[in-house]
Parts: C-alpha cells; sequence; structure tokens
C-alpha cells in the first residue's frame, strides 16, 4: 500500500500498547442519534505519525493483478496479495457506499502475533474499505483476507459501520506460521452507544443469534487448545481468553469507554468502582444513552479530559500553574523505587488524526457520507467536512512542500494545528478561550450551512451525477483550505496577544490602541494564587520579602 505511517516497533507495540500510545473509537447508533445517522469516531494516536487524509481511487482491474502490501504502522514490505477485480473510492477511512472502518490495538496474548502473515490490521482496514459496501460484506473481506493470507498483527478491534448498523469486530492471529485469526464481530443495537479504546470489549456473546452475532468456527475451541479457557462455552469471554484485563488496560484503556458512558447515560457512577480497580466486573459492550446525540456531541466527546469527574486531569498539581489537561509521555515513571502513573483520557496531545464519521440512509451515498476530519488533536483542531464521494485531496490534508512528521509546512493543516496547539499547551488557561471562540465559530458555521449545501448537492445529483460529486469535492476542498487560513491567523493573534508572559488588551476583535495610536498597555497575569501558595510552600524563605 502506497499510504505508511512511521510509528512504533512491532514487538513493542503488541507488549506495551497501553503504556505509551493508543486510540479511541466512539460509537452511536442510528436511532440513538438525533438525526438518524449513524456515528463513529477514531483518533490516530501514535508519536511518529503525521496526520494526513488517505485516498484511494475506484478502479477496474485485471484479474491475476497483485499488489504490494506494507505494514501500515511501520513500511515494512509483507508481501504480495491479489487484487480485487474493482475497488471503490476511499476518502480517509470511508468509501463512496458511507462504509466506514476505525480500529484501536488491543495487542493481548503476544505469542499469537504471527510474523510470517502478510495483512497487518492497517492495510486490513483499508483493502475492506476498498472492497466493501456494507459494514457485513467488510466482516467477510477482512475475515477471508487473513483467512487466506495470514494475520500479521497483534490483538486488534475493529469499528465497523454503514448506514444502517454498526459492528466491533475483535480479531487476534494464532501464532507463527499458523494462517488465519480467532474472531467476533457483535452488531450494536440501533438505539445504544458504545467504544472501545485498546482493551478487548467483547465478553461472552450468543452463539445462537447469527443475525447480531459472527464468529471464527474455532474462536472457543483454539482457546481451550492454547490453555486459555476451560469451561463451558455460554460461559466463554473472548476479552478473558485472548486479552486478560491489567492495571493499564483497565485505568489507561477501559477508562476511556468510562468517559464516554459516563457523558451519555446515567450509569458512570456504577461502573467507576472497575475502572478504579475496586471490582472486577466489566462494563457492558452497550448501553442506551440518556439523550439523542449528535455528530457535534461526538466531536465534543473526542476533546474530553475528564473534566467533572474524578479523574480530572486538569486540576491537580501535574497540570501546572495554566491547568493544562495534559501529561508528557511516558504514562508512568519512577521516584524512587516507587511507580507511578497518568491519566490517559480519550484526547491526546499525540493524535496524528481524527475524524467523526455520519452516515445516513436517508440520503444518497455521495451526500450521506461525512468523514468529519481534522489533523492533530481532536480538542485543538477544527473538524471540517469531508464527503465520501470526494476524489481529490485538499492541499492541506497532503504532504504539501515534502511535509511529514518531521518537516514543517506552512501549507500543511498537520503543522498549522500542532503550532496553535504547542503555543495553547504552555498557557492553557489563558489561550484556550481565544482557540475555543474561533473552533466553535468555524463548526457551528460548517453545521448551519450543511442543509443548504447538501440540499443544493441533491439536486445537482438528479441532474448529473459527476457534477454533483464535483461540486461536494470542491466544497470539501475550500473548507479545509479556508480554515487553516483561518487557523493560521488565529496562530498570529495568539503570539501578539500573548507575547512574553503578558497579555495585550483587546476590544471588538481587534488590538487595542490608546489615544495617541500606541499600543494600549499590557495586562500582567502572573500565576494563580494556588500556584504561588504552593511556590512558597516549595521555596520557603528564600524569596520572601523583608520587612
Amino acid at each position: 500500500m502506497k499510504n505508511k505511517r512511521v510509528a512504533i516497533s512491532f514487538l513493542m507495540a503488541i507488549c506495551a500498547i497501553a503504556h505509551a500510545w493508543a486510540c479511541t473509537n466512539l460509537i452511536v447508533g442510528k436511532n440513538a442519534s438525533t438525526d438518524g445517522s449513524t456515528i463513529v469516531s477514531y483518533s490516530a494516536d501514535s508519536y511518529g505519525l503525521f496526520g494526513e487524509l488517505y485516498h484511494y481511487p475506484a478502479g477496474m482491474h485485471k484479474k491475476g493483478t497483485l499488489i504490494d502490501i506494507h505494514e501500515w504502522d511501520t513500511g515494512k514490505y509483507l508481501g504480495q496479495i491479489e487484487q480485487a477485480r474493482q475497488t471503490y473510492n476511499v476518502i480517509g477511512n470511508m468509501n463512496e457506499f458511507q462504509l466506514t472502518i476505525g480500529e484501536t490495538t488491543f495487542g493481548g496474548r503476544p505469542e499469537l502475533a504471527d510474523s510470517t502473515g502478510i495483512i497487518d490490521y492497517g492495510s486490513l482496514i483499508y483493502l475492506a474499505l476498498q472492497r466493501s459496501r456494507t459494514a457485513r460484506e467488510a466482516i467477510k473481506v477482512m475475515t477471508d483476507l487473513v483467512q487466506e493470507y495470514g494475520y500479521y498483527s497483534s490483538g486488534e478491534s475493529f469499528t465497523i459501520a454503514d448506514p444502517n448498523e454498526v459492528w466491533i469486530m475483535e480479531m487476534i492471529g494464532k501464532g507463527p506460521g499458523v494462517r488465519g485469526a480467532v474472531w467476533v464481530a457483535v452488531r450494536i443495537p440501533d438505539d445504544c452507544i458504545s467504544a472501545h479504546a485498546n482493551q478487548s470489549r467483547i465478553h461472552r456473546f450468543d452463539m445462537n443469534d447469527k443475525e447480531n452475532c459472527l464468529y471464527a468456527p474455532d474462536v472457543i475451541s483454539f482457546a481451550r487448545e492454547k490453555g486459555y479457557f476451560n469451561g463451558v462455552n455460554k460461559d466463554f469471554s473472548f476479552a478473558d481468553a485472548y486479552a486478560p484485563l491489567d492495571f493499564g488496560a483497565r485505568r489507561y484503556c477501559e477508562a476511556r469507554v468510562w468517559s464516554y458512558f459516563n457523558m451519555f447515560t446515567d450509569r458512570g457512577n456504577e461502573f467507576l468502582p472497575y475502572i478504579l480497580g475496586q471490582q472486577d466486573t466489566p462494563m457492558p459492550l452497550y448501553l442506551k444513552p440518556n439523550r439523542k446525540i449528535s455528530v457535534q456531541d461526538v466531536k465534543n466527546a473526542m476533546r474530553d479530559h475528564y473534566e467533572g469527574t474524578p479523574l480530572d486531569i486538569s486540576k491537580d498539581f501535574g497540570a501546572g500553574p495554566y491547568h493544562a489537561p495534559y501529561r508528557l509521555s511516558p504514562l508512568s515513571f519512577k521516584v524512587g523505587d516507587q511507580e507511578y502513573f497518568n491519566e490517559r483520557p480519550i484526547s491526546t496531545q499525540q493524535s496524528g488524526f481524527v475524524f467523526v464519521a455520519q452516515m445516513r440512509s436517508s440520503l444518497p451515498d455521495a451526500i450521506g457520507g461525512v468523514l468529519w476530519f481534522g489533523t492533530d488533536d481532536a480538542n485543538m483542531t477544527v473538524f471540517t467536512p469531508v464527503y465520501c464521494c470526494t476524489d481529490r485531496i485538499p492541499e492541506c490534508y497532503s504532504r504539501v512542500d515534502g511535509a511529514d512528521y518531521i518537516t514543517f509546512s506552512w501549507r500543511s493543516a498537520f503543522w498549522i494545528y500542532n503550532w496553535v496547539a504547542n503555543m495553547t499547551y504552555l498557557r492553557y488557561d489563558l489561550l484556550i478561550g481565544d482557540v475555543r471562540a474561533v473552533q466553535q465559530e468555524l463548526e457551528n458555521n460548517f453545521n448551519l450551512a450543511q442543509e443548504g449545501i447538501e440540499s443544493a448537492a441533491a439536486k445537482l445529483l438528479e441532474k448529473d451525477p459527476a457534477q454533483a460529486k464535483a461540486f461536494l469535492t470542491n466544497y470539501t476542498e475550500q473548507m479545509a483550505q479556508s480554515t487553516i487560513e483561518r487557523w493560521k491567523r488565529l496562530g498570529e493573534f495568539l503570539i501578539v496577544k500573548y507575547n512574553d508572559g503578558v497579555v495585550k488588551r483587546v476590544k471588538e476583535g481587534r488590538f487595542e490602541r490608546n489615544a495617541i495610536g500606541q499600543p494600549a498597555g499590557v495586562i500582567r497575569p502572573g500565576y494563580p494564587k494556588e500556584f504561588l501558595e504552593e511556590y512558597v510552600k516549595q521555596t520557603g524563605e528564600r524569596y520572601k520579602m523583608p520587612q
């Protein structure tokens, strides 16, 4: 595959995924959403990942055509497989039929990784998107591919969604040289929400419900053979057998799922003891929300740092004087002989890209599928609309000027968002209000414009589908590019307003000047009261003024 990312080594991925890098998927069934859409989100969180928008054009291919497979994480060549006769247009993680696939890696038992397999989890996603029209079809394509060519990666949870159904499929290999994988896929009820965040979440499943549960024939017998399970079939738990829970899986991973459930159900307090390690009963795979959830709600949920909960990381000493809801990696650290940890929330600084996918069965595919896409951290980016019929990548979402993870470009969205974010991290409380104001203005404008844009596209679609697709592709491109230009202006505003630790006065969006046209006097905010108290506590008499 041509699109690759440079990330961590495979060995470390299978051994320590919960401790250093992680992704998050949030899920909303169509009857749980405000507009009848299925909604799923994904954050691609990895140090070393350059945030960009991938594109695979539709095509017809000669029988016997072979394609190279490169591991998505490292670019390592894995082998060749036969190309499908027909492939579909894919933009990001959504194809022209609104099919969307996301993932989180749970690792699981390290001995089950197959270093001889040809298909890794990233390649599996983009191959399935190119070859499938529905979620059920994608499940078959994915499981058939690993059965034929071998599964190279460690344990993986996939969100597989179309306008009508959302499934979670969990998969893990069978060990070196053993072709195929064991897996189970469960459909999320239409009136429910779900999530996964780097820990296997499918426990017991109904083997008799063929409509809503699919699984490998040997998913239980293989666990028995390996000594992972010895009970009766009805008590079998995929997660317990293939990804036993440890502290990191509970606190770094399951806690993010808990936070999402805590936002949209009334059962957060019920599940908190599980997150804190006070009880072992796992959370359900899915729950009914206490209200309908919008696409914007999910975007905002992707910005979560446990604010207002017992796990809030913006209120303690680690947040610094300006209450930054971020912690530097690694997640665990030692002081003396004692090991400590930091919380790992949904939103994290090492995100390469994020999306919230909106899929609507009430609209033609070209209009109904919108990949709300942003680069860098969800908390510090703007989700712009990318319609699933788009067949051209906006320049700012590409490797423009040779941009990559170590090459800066003023035309790259990834670098513009990171530029503004890294200014904001240092004095979070002071700057975040300005960032949030522009972010909300832009996203609200997209939301308000959506109905009109789609109405215009629908009229074009009736007359000339190609013209409608060109219209939506152009709109996708224009919104991405104009947003980056606005974000550049925000960065320029922030560097002027907060330069050298003071705050310039602003009135009606403009920097103030005095009566003779000179810049108005600055505000010197100093440090917050609680930080100064701790400062004096730590330094004692050193800085005490003489009487």
